[in-house]
């Protein structure tokens, strides 16, 4: 699968990585920024809270559907009133599936030969200390309407690791995996008239396949123009989110204090284990 995906262990992965996991026997992906401490913040439809059966207010939650309780971290799950932004362990952000590391910066060449949408990008990331605090100030203050096609799990976790933003809203978001659905059946019909030309099934396969790899490549954020640089606290003026409270502040200082003595404690383990080895 090295080709396709980048499928990692659990010890390989770092605070502010870019992760995911496929569902559905790899008919999609949910994307997250890993934070340390085994938690994972991501992106979700919000849940109808008034709904009386408590069904989800969009059909595209079954794809992120997390549990309702997590008997090993408490705060598992957390999440501010009417946000999709959620703090999970990673057991319950991964379910039953593998762990995936999203790659950045990588060649154009490579970008094309992983046919599938959703996997790496030619941009480049920003230091984990950025990428990590774009992902908790969000999971303060949210990151929008959830939308699967411009602002997905995977725009959040895009978003978190670069700050580009799509500037022309009318348009595909960041995510590959969406632009990857788009591709296919507008390669399928930009490439229907040359079977006039082409009357090689083959022939007219290859063109389709170009098609598709070039539409996939010109969405990408490593090489759109339509992106901007926009600072998180920015963003969250821009778009209306509104003020942190004293209370949920505290409980985000909770949280990160957590992450960051997890993250002492393992270096600190590591520091003794290559002491012992010597």
């Amino acid at each position: 699968m090295g080709l396709l995906t980048n499928r990692v262990e659990r010890s390989e992965i770092r605070p502010g990585d870019h992760i995911y996991t496929w569902r559905a026997v790899f008919t999609y992906s949910h994307h997250g920024i890993f934070v340390g401490g085994s938690k994972v913040v991501h992106f979700t439809p919000e849940r109808n809270r008034d709904s009386n059966n408590g069904t989800p207010s969009d059909s595209y939650d079954l794809v992120s559907s997390i549990p309702s309780s997590c008997s090993t971290f408490p705060d598992c799950g957390f999440r501010q009133p009417n946000s999709g932004v959620v703090l999970s362990c990673l057991d319950c952000f991964l379910g039953k599936g593998s762990l995936y590391s999203f790659e950045y910066g990588v060649t154009p060449s490579v970008f094309l030969a992983k046919v599938r949408g959703g996997t790496c990008t030619t941009a480049t990331s920003d230091p984990p200390d950025a990428v990590i605090h774009r992902a908790m100030y969000l999971l303060q203050n949210g990151f929008g309407n959830y939308d699967v096609f411009q602002n997905n799990c995977e725009d959040f976790a895009l978003y978190c690791k670069t700050g580009l933003l799509i500037v022309d809203k009318s348009g595909v978001g960041r995510s590959g995996q969406a632009s990857s659905v788009i591709g296919a059946p507008l390669a399928a019909i930009l490439s229907s008239p040359l079977k006039l030309l082409m009357p090689s099934p083959v022939g007219v396969a290859t063109v389709t396949a170009g098609m598709y790899c070039m539409s996939r490549y010109a969405t990408d954020i490593g090489v759109r123009t339509d992106v901007i640089k926009v600072a998180v606290e920015d963003l969250a003026v821009n778009l209306g989110w509104g003020d942190v409270t004293e209370e949920v502040a505290e409980k985000m200082m909770l949280l990160i204090d957590r992450l960051s003595d997890h993250e002492e404690v393992a270096g600190n383990n590591e520091a003794s284990n290559k002491q012992v080895a010597r």
